[in-house]
């Protein structure tokens, strides 16, 4: 538990420090704990210490380690997000990062209106402003057709857009990238006329550089667990 509230008041650490460089309240960003393959034990951990938003990557992993955990935690999914796997996610995440075509989104919006008792899903649609082949998310040149489209459906919520910088040592790499989707952000809120006020973006290599572009959610794994 020690080194757990150690690596987790570090990371606070950089974060306030972060938010102060911008000229933004600590307030303003959300500490979304990415726990996927993490022991469950440390991950309980977290939670104790007040760590309430967590995130898995995988659909299997999720139905098998979820249900495993403390029922006050908000859960997030950032991975991938195959169509035939939407159906399992009702009851289970409360948010999708990772909404990057419209038949995803239709898939999740016919899971979560077989289940009117719980509340919309909350969704950020995911671009590849990298331009990486490897890197899943929509292309620029999509981003309001996709975002109109997917805001249109009842059962979904669009709260903003996440992105995957290029991994390097080098955090001021992932700069341009996320300057680029906080560009992208506020354009489609004047085209489209929908608040999208969340930017979900940076992990533990370059979420001080997200914090200072106008992340308002970053993704922190490593960091929390390792070193």
């Amino acid at each position: 538990m020690e080194e757990t509230r150690e690596r987790l008041s570090h990371i606070d650490d950089r974060l306030e420090d972060a938010c102060r460089r911008a000229g933004r309240p600590r307030e303003d960003v959300l500490l979304l704990a990415v726990v996927k393959k993490r022991p469950l034990e440390t991950v309980r951990q977290l939670y104790e210490l007040g760590v309430t938003h967590l995130a898995e990557n995988r659909v299997q992993e999720a139905r098998e380690r979820i249900p495993q955990l403390p029922d006050g935690i908000a859960w997030h999914f950032v991975g991938p997000l195959q169509k035939n796997k939407a159906k399992y996610l009702p009851g289970l995440v409360q948010w999708v990062h990772s909404v990057e075509k419209l038949d995803v989104a239709e898939a999740l919006q016919k899971a979560f209106a077989k289940r009117p008792e719980l509340p919309p899903l909350e969704v950020l649609v995911q671009f590849n402003i990298a331009g990486e082949e490897q890197k899943h998310g929509a292309a620029r040149d999509e981003a309001a057709e996709l975002v109109r489209a997917v805001s249109e459906l009842d059962r979904l919520r669009v709260q903003g857009l996440m992105t995957m910088a290029p991994y390097s040592d080098d955090p001021e790499v992932s700069r341009p990238v996320f300057r680029k989707l906080r560009l992208l952000r506020d354009e489609l809120q004047e085209r489209i006329g929908l608040p999208l006020p969340h930017l979900s973006m940076g992990m533990t290599n370059d979420f001080e550089v997200a914090v200072e572009e106008g992340a308002t959610i970053v993704r922190i794994g490593t960091a929390l667990f390792e070193g």
